[in-house]
């Protein structure tokens, strides 16, 4: 089975009908065959509730906590999504994916390398809109696509 992990901008931009990148995730989601799985991992799932109640982010269209919960466990209903637990050894493939920025600041790039970890840990494709991500993830021997 092939699995995919996205990134909060694909699972922001596949809730959100308004979002820039919408169409683009749809169509994406859309072309993939039946038998694939999408994860969500609890650093994904805390992003989506948390950007979906930034108003900061969504403006007009901001929702409440309960609304965000109902958008995520509407995503669970789909036969194709599933919340993936923490791999037990994530940690070690945290710090290795983290080790080539050891002496520069990387605050986003922090982030970036759990999604990262995540992804080669469970063997899933990322799937992200931030070029810089994808670049990144070849870099470190991830896989990794930009949905077009």
């Amino acid at each position: 089975m092939t699995t995919f992990f996205p990134d909060l901008n694909v699972w922001l931009a596949l809730s959100v009908s308004d979002h820039p990148h919408s169409v683009r995730a749809w169509r994406w989601l859309n072309e993939l065959p039946d038998d694939v799985k999408l994860f969500f991992s609890r650093y994904t799932q805390i992003g989506v509730l948390r950007l979906l109640t930034n108003t900061s982010v969504m403006g007009e269209q901001t929702v409440t906590p309960k609304r965000a919960w109902s958008i995520y466990d509407r995503w669970l209903e789909d036969v194709r999504v599933d919340f993936h637990t923490e791999p037990r050894d994530l940690d070690v493939a945290f710090r290795e994916a983290t080790r080539a920025l050891a002496n520069r600041p990387a605050s986003k790039t922090v982030g970036d390398c759990y999604l990262l970890a995540f992804a080669k840990d469970t063997r899933s494709t990322l799937v992200t809109f931030d070029s810089a991500l994808h670049v990144l993830a070849g870099r470190q021997g991830a896989r990794s696509v930009v949905p077009s």
